[in-house]
Protein backbone atom coordinates (compact mmCIF):
# COMPACT_ATOMS: atom_id res chain seq x y z
CA UNK A 1 0.00 0.00 0.00
CA UNK A 2 1.45 2.82 -0.93
CA UNK A 3 1.53 4.75 2.61
CA UNK A 4 3.42 2.34 3.92
CA UNK A 5 5.47 2.00 0.97
CA UNK A 6 6.64 5.59 1.75
CA UNK A 7 7.22 4.66 5.26
CA UNK A 8 9.41 2.10 3.78
CA UNK A 9 11.00 4.04 1.35
CA UNK A 10 12.02 6.56 4.33
CA UNK A 11 13.36 4.20 6.59
CA UNK A 12 15.71 3.30 3.79
CA UNK A 13 16.90 6.61 2.75
CA UNK A 14 17.69 7.20 6.59
CA UNK A 15 19.59 3.96 6.83
CA UNK A 16 17.32 1.47 8.33
CA UNK A 17 16.31 -1.70 7.51
CA UNK A 18 12.87 -1.66 6.46
CA UNK A 19 10.57 -4.65 7.51
CA UNK A 20 7.18 -5.90 6.22
CA UNK A 21 4.10 -4.35 8.40
CA UNK A 22 1.24 -6.30 9.10
CA UNK A 23 -1.40 -5.75 6.72
CA UNK A 24 -5.09 -4.69 8.04
CA UNK A 25 -7.87 -5.04 6.53
CA UNK A 26 -11.34 -3.55 7.41
CA UNK A 27 -14.54 -5.59 6.39
CA UNK A 28 -17.13 -3.26 5.77
CA UNK A 29 -20.28 -5.09 5.79
CA UNK A 30 -23.88 -5.60 7.51
CA UNK A 31 -25.60 -8.38 9.73
CA UNK A 32 -23.25 -11.26 7.88
CA UNK A 33 -20.01 -9.51 8.76
CA UNK A 34 -20.85 -8.16 12.12
CA UNK A 35 -21.83 -11.92 12.68
CA UNK A 36 -25.32 -11.87 13.92
CA UNK A 37 -26.96 -14.43 15.86
CA UNK A 38 -23.95 -16.21 16.94
CA UNK A 39 -20.82 -16.10 19.93
CA UNK A 40 -17.92 -13.58 18.73
CA UNK A 41 -15.57 -16.03 17.98
CA UNK A 42 -18.56 -17.83 15.13
CA UNK A 43 -18.46 -14.82 13.42
CA UNK A 44 -17.88 -14.04 9.81
CA UNK A 45 -14.65 -11.71 10.96
CA UNK A 46 -12.99 -14.08 13.54
CA UNK A 47 -13.48 -17.39 11.27
CA UNK A 48 -11.62 -15.60 8.44
CA UNK A 49 -9.34 -14.40 10.61
CA UNK A 50 -8.06 -18.15 11.73
CA UNK A 51 -8.42 -18.97 8.33
CA UNK A 52 -6.15 -16.55 6.92
CA UNK A 53 -3.45 -17.01 9.78
CA UNK A 54 -3.22 -20.87 9.06
CA UNK A 55 -2.52 -19.87 5.41
CA UNK A 56 0.18 -17.60 6.98
CA UNK A 57 -1.14 -14.44 6.27
CA UNK A 58 0.04 -11.94 9.07
CA UNK A 59 -3.14 -9.85 8.73
CA UNK A 60 -5.23 -7.64 11.25
CA UNK A 61 -8.90 -8.19 10.71
CA UNK A 62 -11.04 -5.07 11.67
CA UNK A 63 -14.92 -5.99 12.44
CA UNK A 64 -16.68 -2.80 10.14
CA UNK A 65 -19.88 -4.85 10.30
CA UNK A 66 -23.00 -2.97 11.72
CA UNK A 67 -26.23 -5.18 11.92
CA UNK A 68 -29.15 -3.81 9.60
CA UNK A 69 -26.94 -1.09 7.72
CA UNK A 70 -27.85 -0.45 3.91
CA UNK A 71 -24.95 0.77 1.10
CA UNK A 72 -26.22 4.42 2.29
CA UNK A 73 -24.92 3.57 5.85
CA UNK A 74 -21.64 1.97 4.42
CA UNK A 75 -21.59 5.19 2.18
CA UNK A 76 -22.14 7.62 5.33
CA UNK A 77 -19.17 6.14 7.62
CA UNK A 78 -16.78 4.47 5.00
CA UNK A 79 -14.57 7.25 5.37
CA UNK A 80 -13.95 6.78 9.40
CA UNK A 81 -13.54 3.34 8.72
CA UNK A 82 -10.51 4.06 6.19
CA UNK A 83 -8.33 5.04 8.91
CA UNK A 84 -4.50 5.54 8.26
CA UNK A 85 -3.50 1.93 9.30
CA UNK A 86 -6.03 0.31 6.90
CA UNK A 87 -4.04 -0.96 3.52
CA UNK A 88 -8.02 -3.27 2.14
CA UNK A 89 -10.79 -3.34 2.68
CA UNK A 90 -13.63 -5.94 2.13
CA UNK A 91 -17.31 -4.36 1.08
CA UNK A 92 -19.88 -6.48 1.84
CA UNK A 93 -23.14 -4.31 1.82
CA UNK A 94 -26.55 -5.02 0.06
CA UNK A 95 -28.22 -7.42 1.16
CA UNK A 96 -30.80 -5.08 3.87
CA UNK A 97 -30.67 -2.87 0.17
CA UNK A 98 -33.32 -5.85 -1.08
CA UNK A 99 -34.92 -6.16 2.18
CA UNK A 100 -35.91 -2.86 1.48
CA UNK A 101 -36.64 -3.09 -2.36
CA UNK A 102 -34.74 -0.06 -2.69
CA UNK A 103 -33.86 1.42 -6.14
CA UNK A 104 -31.08 -0.72 -7.64
CA UNK A 105 -29.38 2.66 -8.92
CA UNK A 106 -29.25 4.12 -5.51
CA UNK A 107 -27.89 1.22 -4.60
CA UNK A 108 -25.28 1.72 -7.24
CA UNK A 109 -24.52 5.24 -6.01
CA UNK A 110 -24.04 4.19 -3.07
CA UNK A 111 -21.58 1.54 -3.31
CA UNK A 112 -19.69 3.60 -5.78
CA UNK A 113 -19.42 5.96 -3.18
CA UNK A 114 -17.61 3.63 -1.32
CA UNK A 115 -15.35 2.10 -3.84
CA UNK A 116 -14.08 5.39 -4.41
CA UNK A 117 -13.30 6.56 -1.18
CA UNK A 118 -11.03 3.57 -1.18
CA UNK A 119 -9.67 4.49 -4.45
CA UNK A 120 -9.22 8.01 -3.12
CA UNK A 121 -7.58 6.64 0.00
CA UNK A 122 -4.82 4.30 -1.87
CA UNK A 123 -7.04 1.37 -0.11
CA UNK A 124 -7.46 -1.85 -2.21
CA UNK A 125 -10.74 -3.32 -2.00
CA UNK A 126 -12.15 -6.91 -2.17
CA UNK A 127 -16.16 -5.95 -3.15
CA UNK A 128 -18.80 -9.03 -2.86
CA UNK A 129 -21.29 -9.43 -5.06
CA UNK A 130 -25.19 -9.69 -4.02
CA UNK A 131 -28.00 -11.32 -5.93
CA UNK A 132 -31.59 -10.04 -6.05
CA UNK A 133 -34.44 -12.52 -5.69
CA UNK A 134 -36.71 -12.41 -8.26
CA UNK A 135 -40.20 -11.37 -6.29
CA UNK A 136 -38.90 -7.72 -7.65
CA UNK A 137 -39.57 -8.15 -10.94
CA UNK A 138 -37.01 -9.30 -14.35
CA UNK A 139 -35.79 -5.89 -14.37
CA UNK A 140 -35.02 -5.06 -10.61
CA UNK A 141 -33.17 -8.22 -10.66
CA UNK A 142 -31.01 -7.77 -13.85
CA UNK A 143 -30.07 -4.15 -12.58
CA UNK A 144 -29.28 -4.90 -9.19
CA UNK A 145 -27.13 -7.96 -10.26
CA UNK A 146 -25.23 -5.84 -12.36
CA UNK A 147 -23.98 -3.23 -10.04
CA UNK A 148 -21.12 -5.56 -8.49
CA UNK A 149 -19.31 -7.09 -11.37
CA UNK A 150 -19.94 -3.54 -13.42
CA UNK A 151 -18.07 -1.09 -10.59
CA UNK A 152 -15.11 -3.84 -9.98
CA UNK A 153 -14.56 -3.78 -13.62
CA UNK A 154 -14.71 0.34 -13.70
CA UNK A 155 -12.63 0.56 -10.95
CA UNK A 156 -10.12 -2.46 -10.92
CA UNK A 157 -10.90 -3.83 -7.92
CA UNK A 158 -10.77 -7.65 -7.04
CA UNK A 159 -14.32 -9.17 -6.58
CA UNK A 160 -16.40 -12.18 -5.51
CA UNK A 161 -19.43 -13.02 -7.28
CA UNK A 162 -21.43 -13.77 -3.77
CA UNK A 163 -21.34 -13.85 -0.03
CA UNK A 164 -22.92 -17.04 -0.09
CA UNK A 165 -21.32 -19.27 -2.88
CA UNK A 166 -20.00 -21.54 -0.06
CA UNK A 167 -23.16 -22.17 0.88
CA UNK A 168 -24.41 -24.15 -2.43
CA UNK A 169 -20.82 -25.51 -3.37
CA UNK A 170 -22.62 -28.38 -3.42
CA UNK A 171 -25.38 -27.63 -5.90
CA UNK A 172 -27.56 -28.40 -3.67
CA UNK A 173 -29.80 -25.59 -2.66
CA UNK A 174 -32.63 -28.01 -0.06
CA UNK A 175 -28.96 -28.51 2.37
CA UNK A 176 -28.84 -24.76 2.68
CA UNK A 177 -30.99 -24.70 5.35
CA UNK A 178 -28.95 -26.63 7.55
CA UNK A 179 -26.44 -23.87 7.21
CA UNK A 180 -28.86 -20.86 8.79
CA UNK A 181 -29.97 -20.04 12.05
CA UNK A 182 -33.45 -20.09 12.29
CA UNK A 183 -34.86 -16.70 10.84
CA UNK A 184 -33.22 -18.21 7.15
CA UNK A 185 -31.09 -14.91 6.79
CA UNK A 186 -27.76 -15.19 8.75
CA UNK A 187 -25.97 -18.34 7.93
CA UNK A 188 -24.79 -20.39 11.45
CA UNK A 189 -21.16 -21.33 12.63
CA UNK A 190 -21.17 -24.04 10.52
CA UNK A 191 -22.48 -22.08 7.44
CA UNK A 192 -19.64 -18.81 8.17
CA UNK A 193 -17.25 -22.00 8.14
CA UNK A 194 -18.46 -22.73 4.41
CA UNK A 195 -18.21 -18.75 3.69
CA UNK A 196 -15.02 -18.22 4.35
CA UNK A 197 -14.23 -21.42 3.17
CA UNK A 198 -15.10 -20.10 -0.21
CA UNK A 199 -14.17 -16.37 0.00
CA UNK A 200 -11.35 -16.98 2.02
CA UNK A 201 -8.66 -17.27 -1.32
CA UNK A 202 -9.94 -13.86 -2.65
CA UNK A 203 -9.43 -12.26 0.88
CA UNK A 204 -5.92 -13.72 0.62
CA UNK A 205 -5.26 -12.29 -2.60
CA UNK A 206 -6.14 -8.75 -1.35
CA UNK A 207 -3.66 -9.42 1.62
CA UNK A 208 -0.87 -10.13 -1.62
CA UNK A 209 -2.31 -7.30 -3.18
CA UNK A 210 -1.40 -5.35 -0.42
CA UNK A 211 1.60 -7.00 0.12
CA UNK A 212 2.79 -6.43 -3.25
CA UNK A 213 2.38 -2.60 -3.15
CA UNK A 214 4.48 -2.48 0.28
Amino acid sequence: MLRKALMSALFVCCGFTATAEQVVIAALGDSLTQGYGLPEQDGFVPQLDRWLQAQGADVRLINAGVSGDTTAGGAARVDWTLTPDVDGMIVALGGNDLLRGIDPAVSRTNLETIVRAADTAGVDVLLVGMQAPGNYGADYKVAFDAIYPELARQYETLYAPSFFEGLSANGDPNAVGAFMQPDGIHPNAKGVALIVEALGPKVLELVNEVTKQE
